[in-house]
């Protein structure tokens, strides 16, 4: 029997067993390679601090609303950093054969069954390292904060938090031609963005963050700060880093309310332009010619091609059955950790 991934409540998770689902004749069945687990959105559903546990999302009034709930534990087959391998093809499938490897989301589980339509458009060059499929997702995420800054040749980016999607963001902005500043607490976070192409790091626990930004761009401040945290207080050192009338992206889940964030001073006084960065949906200029998939494709294809460094974030690969033990490293130690992805490969073969 396959299996999948259960937090059972706050801090709790567990692997159980998820029966396999019929395969309808358009439909290809993957057995999973790799999952990667996120330490952001991911996190705040292992935590408890999702928004969707203690309220209900309104998809027609785009508004959280009291009274219900999104969803409750237990929580079954969150994720969405997934790579497998085709290894059953419905009658009526096309475009794709037993073997192919697939990246896409599907949650923490052994085994999904996908449209073949959808599954051919996102089949993995059979060259490339099978790892590089679990970051379609938040390579897309990375892309999406790079598009949303609206970044030209010359500028100086900050970036706010050298996590894995900070990473990403950090490597794409250099390619987009800009000077990059990455700002994180963790020195093994502020090496690997050097080994990556940043071109400056600096420690956010010395302070003045803003002040040591400035002085790198001649008193002007950052052209664009990118905030990729998750913290209000990052995402105040961010506003007051950047230029005056200049952009932040805020691509953080933030949680809770807003301590340390203070709006009526920088924000207030540097006509500071404040965007929320979010994948489900691109900039308004670019929503004729950009979507998810293009942005999730664009990822994996400057990955395969070598131009973004993704297999260098990946810090841990656990066996499926130890996936509490992933969480709780992610969890509890995140100076320990970056990437951390499950291999499903002993999980199959208990099933066969």
């Amino acid at each position: 029997m396959p299996a999948v991934i259960r937090f059972t409540s706050p801090h709790e998770s567990e692997v159980v067993e998820e029966p396999l689902g019929p395969l309808g004749p358009d439909e290809v069945r993957l057995r999973t390679l790799y999952s990667g687990i996120s330490a952001g959105t991911e996190l705040t559903a292992y935590r408890g601090s999702n928004p969707y546990l203690t309220k209900r999302w309104d998809d027609d009034a785009r508004l959280f609303v009291d009274g219900s709930t999104s969803f409750s534990y237990p929580v079954d087959g969150w994720g969405y950093e997934e790579v497998g391998e085709v290894v059953e093809v419905g009658a009526e499938a096309s475009g794709l054969a037993v073997g192919d490897r697939v990246w896409g989301t599907w949650g923490h589980r052994a085994a999904t069954v996908q449209k073949a339509e959808r599954a051919a458009q996102r089949v993995l060059d059979p060259a490339a390292d099978p790892r590089v499929g679990i970051f379609s997702q938040i390579g897309a995420i990375g892309l999406n904060v790079v598009l949303d800054a609206d970044i030209h040749i010359g500028e100086t980016v900050a970036v706010f938090g050298l996590g894995v999607p900070g990473q990403i963001a950090a490597q794409l902005a250099r390619l987009n031609g800009a000077r990059v500043i990455g700002v994180d607490n963790l020195p093994s976070r502020r090496a690997l963005a050097l080994e990556l192409g940043a071109d400056t790091v600096l420690d956010a626990t010395e302070g003045g963050v803003a002040e040591r930004i400035r002085d790198l761009t001649g008193g002007r401040g950052a052209d664009v700060c990118l905030e990729v945290t998750g913290s209000y207080r990052a995402l105040h050192e961010a506003i007051r880093s950047v230029a005056y009338s200049s952009r932040v992206c805020a691509a953080g889940f933030m949680q809770g309310d807003g301590m340390g964030l203070r709006l009526g001073e920088e924000f207030h006084h540097n006509r500071v332009q404040l965007v929320c960065s979010q994948i489900s949906g691109v900039a308004p200029a670019l929503q004729h010619r950009w979507d998810g998939y293009r942005l999730a494709r664009t990822a994996v294809d400057l990955a395969v091609s070598g131009r973004l460094r993704l297999t260098e974030l990946i810090t841990h690969t656990l066996p499926m059955a130890e996936a509490p033990t992933a969480f709780r490293l992610l969890d509890e130690h995140p100076e320990q950790a970056l990437q951390v992805v499950l291999s499903f490969d002993a999980a199959l073969e208990a099933a066969a």
